[in-house]
């Protein structure tokens, strides 16, 4: 039987790396992000099922849901960065704090929502990309180390209350992506990890199926 993922932000960084390991492996794949035409060129190459749009989106929401009636695994990888240069808190834009709340809490968690029923019946698994800055004391990096925090406190919340279902919230660590270039700068971002080797670690995480909790990819 063939398995099934849903993973979020797949048209390029850890979710495309992701999308290419599990589309070798024999997944079916079902892909979404906000830009259509990058998603529609990784659909293309993987065999994948594209639906372009934003998770803040309800409706769309649903419309992820109903694409996959069986699910054995739920990505969420989709993430903003939040206002650059990265502000202090001090210097904080609420407005801007609120929109990223929204992006990298409230949205995975409705997408959980959704897609539980799913996943309980096939006893599938969340994954739900965290960071380091959900912990460490980064200047700069409060607004989006919260909202991690925040997933990061959802996540365990859930692998307490869904014990048929494996939740795991995962830091890979610094990747040579476009958030970490906007963050850092290219240069420095260039040093940093391979999203494909990030990935290939992800996806031994998924075979294995270890118990839910906490996974550092360092």
């Amino acid at each position: 039987m063939t398995n099934t993922a849903l993973i979020t932000g797949a048209s390029r960084g850890l979710g495309l790396a992701l999308a290419r390991s599990l589309a070798a492996a024999g997944w079916n794949l079902v892909i979404t992000a906000r830009g259509s035409a990058d998603l529609e060129r990784v659909a293309g190459e993987l065999g994948a099922t594209a639906l372009a749009g934003d998770l803040a989106d309800a409706a769309h929401v649903e419309r992820l849901a109903r694409a996959v009636p069986e699910l054995d695994l739920l990505v969420n990888n989709a993430s903003g960065l939040g206002p650059t240069p990265l502000p202090a808190l001090a210097a904080y834009p609420l407005d801007a704090f609120r929109a990223l709340l929204e992006t990298n809490v409230t949205a995975p968690l409705a997408l959980v929502q959704a897609t539980l029923p799913a996943l309980r019946r096939s006893g599938g698994a969340v994954v739900n990309v965290s960071s380091d800055a959900a912990t460490a004391a980064y200047k700069g990096w409060g607004g989006y180390g919260a909202t991690k925090a925040a997933l990061e406190q959802l996540s365990n919340v859930l692998a307490a209350e869904e014990p048929g279902v494996r939740v795991w919230w995962v830091d890979p660590g610094e990747m040579n992506t476009r958030m970490l270039a906007d963050a850092v700068g290219a240069e420095e971002a260039a040093g940093a990890a391979d999203p494909a080797k990030v990935a290939a670690s992800l996806h031994d995480l998924v075979r294995s199926r270890p118990a839910s909790g906490k996974v550092s990819l360092r």
